[in-house]
């Protein structure tokens, strides 16, 4: 069975997304945390093997996406705003605060 998500394209995924890595985590795999507003949202583990085209299917449901959309993640059709958009819409982020108007800064900004 081919594999959808590499390790090569895993990784791009991590770069894309600014993971972080956790040391200590596991043994089999190097375990990485997506971060948002300093809150750790997603972890996921990139096998240490050295072969390229090792499986890591496992990426979309660590991150809660579709293998699709984490897909285009690694391909650069999407970025990291994009990943928090669609968890904003799936439930799994609060809403994104809006830039105050005008009117709503305080009068030492004005």
């Amino acid at each position: 069975m081919a594999r959808i998500i590499t390790k090569e394209l895993a990784i791009k995924i991590r770069d894309k997304l600014g993971a972080v890595f956790i040391p200590g985590k596991s043994s089999a795999h190097d375990v990485y945390g997506i971060y948002y507003e300093g809150q750790v949202i997603a972890t996921f583990g990139i096998r240490r093997g050295s072969e390229k085209d090792l499986g890591h299917d496992h990426i979309p449901r660590n991150i809660n996406v579709s293998t699709g959309f984490a897909k285009q993640i690694g391909l650069c059709n999407k970025y990291l705003e994009d990943y928090l958009e669609y968890l904003r819409q799936a439930g799994l982020l609060p809403e994104a605060p809006e830039s105050p108007t005008p009117t709503q800064l305080p009068e030492s900004t004005k």
